[in-house]
């Protein structure tokens, strides 16, 4: 077990945000379910050209791809990681109801390169999608990276290998660390499970280079504490949506205006945004969290890649 050098987040019971506000109950859900305005958005977005990633890329490059949501692809070095994949129509535990989706995927399942390792931030239906990862297991070779306590349902759903991790703990994988970092959010797939698995976010650590995926978080001190425990990262993937109303979605979800303040914080090179555009949670539109990064970014660093497209980053 690695030195956690991260504070205390767990009671013996349940994991909880330290020194952070926790997730509102189910009064204020039920609240904001009652008061909820949410902008209108198309029912389906028709505007997605799907690509194809290659097998392999050049050593000296990080390649991302988006594909969907906080679905995304790296590259480097014949190692190609996916975040919590998402293939499904909805984000929900049945099929007829739940957040449905906005726009297609920007990579078919059947064009994904070999994927060697899976990383899962948390249980929420939208980050850990039981169909699309039998999908995955399904292709073989791919290791399934999970926070705390998660590791038990993919195991019941006899997918493997599963590598399960608290904060401040790490795996390595043909030679790429993979470390699981705090974030400030909560966890449930039902009324009884509340906050009973963890959530995080994971750095990568590469030869001579970071990478960090900060999954599902709200605004807080952790950004720092990343810096100052690994250094700058090369590239951060950082959520955007799912922010409005604020009283209700703050303690959870970073408004793009705060991802903006994180990537100065983090000192990273380049971020990309993430949980955006193509399940609408909140009351935020589809494509208000693009427009609100756009009008409120202070450089041309903190990209926004539409479901398919790529870009490169230099190591």
């Amino acid at each position: 077990m690695a030195d956690r050098g991260f504070p205390k987040h767990f009671d013996g019971r349940h994991f909880y945000n330290p020194d952070a506000p926790q997730a509102r109950g189910f009064l204020d859900a039920l609240r904001w379910k009652l008061t909820s305005d949410p902008e209108p958005s198309p029912p389906f977005i028709e505007d997605v050209m799907q690509s194809v990633p290659p097998r392999k890329v050049d050593p000296r490059q990080i390649r991302v791809t988006m594909v969907n949501h906080s679905t995304v692809i790296v590259q480097r070095s014949g190692f190609n990681l996916l975040t919590d994949p998402i293939w499904s129509q909805r984000a929900s535990p049945l099929s007829w109801i739940g957040p449905k989706r906005r726009r297609r995927p920007g990579v078919r399942m059947e064009d994904l390169p070999p994927i060697h390792a899976v990383l899962i931030s948390h249980n929420h239906y939208d980050h850990l999608d039981l169909p699309t990862l039998h999908q995955i297991a399904g292709r073989g070779s791919s290791t399934f990276i999970v926070a705390a306590r998660c590791a038990r349902l993919l195991r019941s759903q006899r997918i493997e290998s599963v590598h399960e991790l608290d904060w401040g703990e790490s795996v390595t994988i043909s030679g790429v660390t993979i470390h699981c970092v705090p974030a400030l959010h909560f966890s449930a797939r039902g009324i009884l499970d509340r906050n009973k698995t963890l959530w995080c976010g994971y750095v990568i650590e590469y030869p001579h280079s970071l990478v960090y995926f900060a999954g599902d978080t709200s605004f807080g001190s952790h950004f720092a504490q990343i810096r100052e425990k690994f250094g700058s990262p090369q590239l951060a993937l950082l959520p955007i949506g799912a922010y409005e109303p604020r009283w209700f979605m703050s303690p959870v979800h970073m408004a793009p205006e705060e991802a903006v303040c994180a990537h100065e914080i983090l000192g990273v090179k380049t971020s990309i945004a993430i949980h955006h555009g193509t399940f609408q949670l909140a009351d935020d539109g589809i494509d208000a969290p693009e427009r609100q990064l756009i009008a409120c970014r202070r450089d041309d660093l903190f990209l926004i890649l539409r479901n398919g497209q790529s870009v490169e980053i230099q190591c």
